[in-house]
């Protein structure tokens, strides 16, 4: 009978040898598991036991005590009797604010100027090139710097103020400008939002239209009537109800309107130029890796050089561009933390204030290590989707 077990156990033995490199891999992994796990739990275990010996209590149940502190510039409503999730809440809603804007202007201010550093125009494509060399060798902390004292302490006082448009007024207090009030504005965020489905969908019935027919349908103009017409028609369907309140000047500071402090305007002013130059210089790389003879068969059909770079170079460099870009939208995400230096209220310095007044040093670590992990990894999320659609068909 146990003759019978011997060709089993060969081919156990024989499965098992040390010699097959899946064997030793598996081996190598599970130590390494145990290694980091053991690790984990001795900085935990003595952390932990730090804590108890001096009496520091542990956990997020501090989140729901009062805040006592008012945070300068806030989006939603906020007051210091609130708590400190609340608070907290605040900083977060102030760092997507900025991420968002600065990824949406250096994103067009960046591929602006690489289209310019590939200019026929001598002065153009220099100016642009010396644009890139400073912007992006100058420390993005300096330039806040810059950025801010240049606002506060170049431009005059809110009596003196430069009124360069009808409304609008620049002084050291930040950007002046009339804003829309009234019960139409849930409605004009409808129609909006409705012209923007409805663009996206005539953007693909369009695609599909110009690949049966080879007919191309006029989406630049169609979409400059969705976004005229679809906010309009909420307007008129809300019953018009809608004023423009114009910023005034009283006493020693102007009421109205809508304000973009000295400390945001100094933060988004950086972080996008800063920004910029590192994407110039990927969609510089990008419309350089297209081929020449791109070019050549677009000048053959009678394109011109812009219509051939629109429609011909551009959507076959978006598939060198999107990857690099999304390194640079994570790098201006995560640089936003640099706004606790001139004073703008983002998770960073709301959570500094939070860890002050309560304590709780490890847990307020935590939370914005979780907030900057999340924004970041949604970021990457959606620019690889994005990348996977720009991505040439294989068999």
């Amino acid at each position: 009978m146990q003759y019978e077990f011997l060709p089993v156990l060969a081919r156990l033995r024989a499965a098992l040898s040390w010699r097959r490199p899946g064997v030793r891999a598996f081996v190598y992994q599970v130590l390494l598991v145990a290694l980091v796990g053991c690790g984990v739990w001795y900085l935990v275990s003595n952390t932990l036991a730090n804590l108890t010996a001096r009496n520091i209590a542990t956990g997020f149940g501090f989140l729901q005590g009062e805040a006592g502190f008012a945070i300068g510039e806030s989006s939603i409503a906020y007051a210091p009797a609130d708590t400190y999730a609340r608070a907290i809440l605040v900083g977060i809603v102030n760092t997507l604010k900025v991420a968002l804007a600065g990824i949406v202007l250096a994103t067009l201010l960046g591929t602006l100027i690489g289209i310019a550093r590939l200019s026929r125009n001598w002065l153009v494509a220099r100016l642009a090139a010396v644009y890139v060399e400073v912007m992006r060798n100058i420390p993005l902390l300096l330039q806040l710097f810059f950025w801010y004292a240049l606002i506060t302490e170049s431009l005059p006082g809110p009596r003196q103020a430069l009124n360069p448009l009808p409304g609008v007024f620049l002084s050291n207090r930040g950007l002046q400008f009339p804003a829309l009030v009234g019960d139409s504005l849930p409605w004009l965020a409808v129609g909006l939002a409705a012209a923007i489905v409805a663009g996206v969908l005539l953007g693909r019935w369009s695609r599909r239209r110009q690949a049966a027919t080879g007919q191309v349908w006029p989406m630049a103009r169609t979409w400059l009537l969705l976004v005229i017409f679809g906010p309009l028609a909420g307007w008129l369907l809300s019953g018009a109800a809608l004023a423009l309140d114009m910023p005034t000047l009283r006493g020693f500071n102007f009421t109205g309107g809508m304000q973009l402090t000295p400390e945001l305007a100094a933060l988004l002013a950086g972080l996008v130029i800063y920004t910029s130059a590192f994407v110039a210089e990927v969609v510089r790389s990008g419309i350089q890796a297209v081929a020449d003879g791109q070019w050549e068969a677009a000048n053959a059909l009678g394109l011109k050089r812009h219509l051939a770079l629109r429609l011909v170079i551009l959507p076959q460099a978006l598939r060198v561009i999107v990857p690099p870009m999304t390194s640079q939208y994570l790098n201006l995400t995560k640089n936003s933390s640099l706004a606790v230096a001139i004073g703008y209220p983002d998770i960073v310095s709301v959570l500094n204030t939070v860890i002050n007044q309560s304590g709780q040093a490890i847990e307020g670590v935590l939370i914005i290590m979780a907030a900057y992990l999340t924004v970041s990894l949604t970021i990457s999320v959606c620019m690889n989707w994005y990348n996977r659609r720009l991505a040439l068909a294989e068999r």
